[in-house]
């Protein structure tokens, strides 16, 4: 791939919010269609293969011509439709057209120059009425491009629809600047149209086998592609922080290579120290990550060797690396060709997708950045939360579904690649502790969920409990006390006669007991707390896909962090 395909790929990372090469099925709208009924939506995309060949002189780019490097859908905007990188590493829409301003769109006198990491993207803030997975907002705000330099463009890709938070647009906060609150971004819009439906977004990013064709991935919004349901019965993985985030940024509670677990470090402030912060980035084709955890996975490889012209390690394309993510207490393995695809430059050599390199956009932010070589191996879903009663969305949070077997992954490899398949493969996923989520060391006991249930119920009557029998104890000690000073008195003096003789007196008392007991105290109720915001120069952005929501005006200047998108 070479200097110059890798730098293409250094792009769709560095950037967060890259471009892509396209070409998607036209659809069109029905004639009476304003906006659905139902908000949820689904639309099918292909993903592409970085070549040196260019695109057709049609509108349709030849997707031949890309290698599992990016992934596209059609947007239409104004009425034309354009192929546009999903990106959940940047919030804003923007469009490269054959023109500007675009037809039916209406512009602003506001402009807008967004800076990435390879390239940058100007133009005039717009509005126009998109369509995205069948899902219509009349009047979206956008960047309509005017000049763009960006290496992307020559593939055949029009622009970007940013999927991240709205706190990171970069729209939004020019717009908040001049005192309007409509430049939220594409996915809030979506739904804030209707709030009763489900928050989310979802992915299958499918692989062609090395030197095959294109295949077909799926998107959807607010529902799951009917192949993946079970991923509404997967653990839910908190974003970190839990509250507020700025990017789906979640936590990593091991690193598993081959049969052994590779330490994690972190450099972001308040996560555990043995934990790694990841983006999950569909805008980013390979994945960067710490130069220790790539040795562990390259190492070891007889043959392989690090190539530092190319930046990445160099592996033999017949040799089998078997890795997996594991978050909780579930393994992910991830298909071994996704591992060491082949080098678009030379088809017989093959390089790891696993880059040790550190991304500047977002520093401090993540320590990881995973692309779309893992999540080849993942059902993913994006939940934004969804909104209470008061219009207020919830803590955003991601499910994942495993789509690899590691047995069948091996049987596939070889199939491509030559050589014999392994068998029996296991991950031994690490103990995790429950209170905050890091790999716990030593032996731990794993309790189900009935039985932890039954002892949290047990636990909260505990105080009540200690409280009844340190009465029953008072009540025996002033017996025995009572019982004393009646012997010693009855043998110092005359006894005398009972007043009912046969009958004791009756003695009443308040016999304790758990029921109808007073409150032991409030229980505690646990605040999460965000983590702290950088300063910043920017006017605050309106509310977002985050606390806080609607029609609350909860955010100050300095709310809203750095970033170059």
């Amino acid at each position: 791939m070479r200097p110059y395909a890798f730098a293409l790929a250094l792009l769709l990372s560095g950037s967060l919010t890259d471009a892509a090469k396209i070409s998607v099925t036209q659809r069109k709208r029905p004639a009476n269609a304003a906006s659905p009924h139902k908000r949820s939506g689904k639309a099918p995309f292909k993903h592409s293969v970085l070549a040196a060949t260019s695109a057709s002189d049609d509108n349709d780019v030849d997707l031949s011509s890309f290698h599992d490097l990016l992934y596209i859908a059609n947007v239409t905007v104004g009425g034309t439709e354009y192929p546009l990188q999903l990106d959940t590493g940047s919030s804003d829409l923007w469009v490269k057209g054959a023109s500007s301003p675009l037809p039916h769109s209406n512009a602003t006198p506001l402009t807008l120059n967004v800076t990435y990491g390879i390239g940058s993207t100007y133009g005039h803030i717009s509005y126009a009425t998109v369509e995205f997975a069948n899902i219509t907002v009349p009047n979206q705000a956008f960047i309509d491009a005017s000049v763009a330099n960006n290496p992307i463009l020559s593939y055949g890709v029009n622009g970007i629809v940013g999927l991240g938070f709205t706190k990171l647009s970069s729209v939004d906060s020019a717009l908040s600047g001049s005192g309007k609150s409509d430049g939220k971004s594409l996915l809030y819009n979506l739904f804030e149209d209707n709030p009763s439906e489900p928050n989310f977004i979802a992915f299958a990013l499918q692989r062609t086998t090395d030197g095959g064709g294109d295949v077909e991935g799926s998107f959807s919004i607010g529902e799951y592609d009917e192949d993946y349901k079970d991923v509404a019965n997967s653990p839910k993985i908190p974003t970190f922080p839990v509250s507020d985030p700025t990017r789906w940024t979640v936590l990593l509670d091991a690193f598993l290579v081959g049969s052994k677990s590779v330490s994690l470090t972190t450099t972001v402030a308040d996560a555990p120290s043995d934990k790694a912060v990841v983006m999950l980035d569909s805008g980013t084709s390979y994945t960067y990550a710490p130069k220790e955890v790539c040795d562990a996975m390259y190492g070891g490889v007889q043959g392989a060797s690090y190539n530092s012209a190319l930046g990445q390690w160099v592996v033999p394309c017949d040799a089998e690396v078997d890795v997996a993510l594991q978050f909780g207490s579930n393994v992910y393995p991830i298909h071994p060709l996704d591992v060491t695809p082949i080098s678009l430059s030379d088809q017989n050599m093959c390089v790891g997708s696993f880059v040790p390199q550190t991304v500047s956009v977002g520093a401090g932010q993540f320590d990881w950045l995973i692309g779309d070589n893992v999540m080849r191996s993942l059902y993913t879903v994006y939940d934004f939360g969804d909104f209470d009663s008061s219009g207020k969305m919830g803590d955003p949070y991601m499910q994942l579904l495993a789509l690899v077997d590691p047995n069948k992954g091996s049987q596939e490899f070889h199939k491509v690649r030559g050589g014999t398949a392994s068998s029996n493969i296991t991950y031994n996923a690490q103990n995790v502790s429950s209170a905050t989520g890091a790999a716990a060391s030593g032996s731990t006991v794993q309790l189900s969920d009935s039985l932890a249930s039954t002892l949290d119920k047990l636990n909260s009557y505990i105080p009540a409990m200690l409280a009844v029998m340190a009465l029953n104890a008072l009540v025996i000690v002033l017996l025995l006390a009572a019982g004393i000073v009646y012997v010693c008195r009855r043998r110092g003096g005359r006894a005398r006669a009972r007043r009912q003789p046969g009958r004791a007196s009756p003695m009443p008392l308040q016999r304790a007991s758990s029921f109808g007991m007073p409150a032991v105290g409030e229980p505690h109720v646990y605040q999460p707390v965000s983590m702290a915001l950088t300063e910043d120069t920017f006017v605050p952005p309106t509310p977002a896909f985050s606390k806080p929501g609607f029609g609350d005006n909860g955010l100050r200047a300095g709310d809203r962090p750095k970033s170059v998108a």
